[in-house]
């Protein structure tokens, strides 16, 4: 039985959403040359994966001339929320404050990020 197509990005499709909204609307073409910068891939290879992003509802497609212009259906703060949401729900069971401390943990944080970390958490606090 094939496994269920997740509404979330999967690492690949993440590439190209990170690519699309640095850039703004962009052919497969565009795509490729800036993921080319790190690790080959066919331009057939990233036409399907845009093909199934686009019919995921995770892209637009409007044609243009002989190509297609794929643009992110949401913008980059919203669909990183929903894999945030996302891994908190399945990995920390709901708790985001779990999530964040292992995270803060884990993580080499410079003091310009710990001064970021503090600066968000004060905000919170006067929210």
């Amino acid at each position: 039985m094939a496994r269920p197509r997740s509404p979330h990005p999967t690492p690949a499709e993440l590439e190209i959403l990170q690519v699309i909204w640095d850039r703004g609307p962009s052919t497969v073409r565009d795509v490729m040359t800036v993921l080319n910068r790190t690790r080959r891939r066919a331009y057939t290879s990233i036409m399907s994966l845009m093909n199934v992003m686009a019919d995921k509802g995770l892209l637009t497609r409007k044609p243009h001339g002989r190509a297609f212009v794929y643009a992110a259906e949401s913008p980059r703060e919203k669909t990183l929320s929903r894999l945030i949401g996302d891994l908190a729900k399945r990995a920390f069971r709901g708790s985001v404050g779990t999530m964040v401390c292992r995270l803060i943990e884990d993580a080499d944080l410079t003091s310009e990020e710990l001064n970021e970390i503090r600066e968000t958490i004060a905000r919170q606090k006067d929210a």
